[in-house]
C-alpha cells in the first residue's frame, strides 16, 4: 500500500492548478466544463489530441488530490477530537500521512 503526505498532495494540487490555468486561458473554458465535454466524447480532438489528453489528466489528478486532501483532513479532525481533553481542540503543525488503496 502506498502512502502520500500532505506536502505531496499540496504540491500536486499546485502543479495541476498551474497546468489547468494554462489550458483554460488557451481555450477560454473552465476545466470542469472541458472535462464534461471530453468525458462525453463531444470534442473534436484530432488537432488538439495531445492538449486535451494532458488537460484531462491534470484535471483527474486535481480531483484525486482534492479527495485525498478532504479524506486526510477528516481523519485528522477525528483524531484531534478524540484527543481533546475538554471542549478545546489542540491543533499543532505536523505532517499527516495518508495510506492510499
Amino acid at each position: 500500500m502506498a502512502t502520500i503526505t500532505l506536502s505531496d498532495i499540496l504540491d500536486d494540487l499546485r502543479a495541476a492548478d498551474q497546468a489547468l490555468r494554462k489550458f483554460e486561458q488557451r481555450y477560454w473554458i473552465s476545466s470542469a466544463d472541458f472535462y464534461e465535454l471530453y468525458s462525453q466524447g463531444l470534442l473534436d480532438d484530432g488537432q488538439h489530441r495531445e492538449d486535451f489528453s494532458e488537460w484531462a489528466g491534470y484535471y483527474k489528478l486535481k480531483l484525486k488530490r482534492e479527495a485525498a486532501l478532504e479524506q486526510l483532513s477528516r481523519q485528522r479532525l477525528e483524531y484531534l477530537r478524540s484527543q481533546a481533553t475538554d471542549e478545546t481542540i489542540t491543533l499543532l503543525p505536523e505532517e499527516p500521512v495518508l495510506e492510499l488503496a
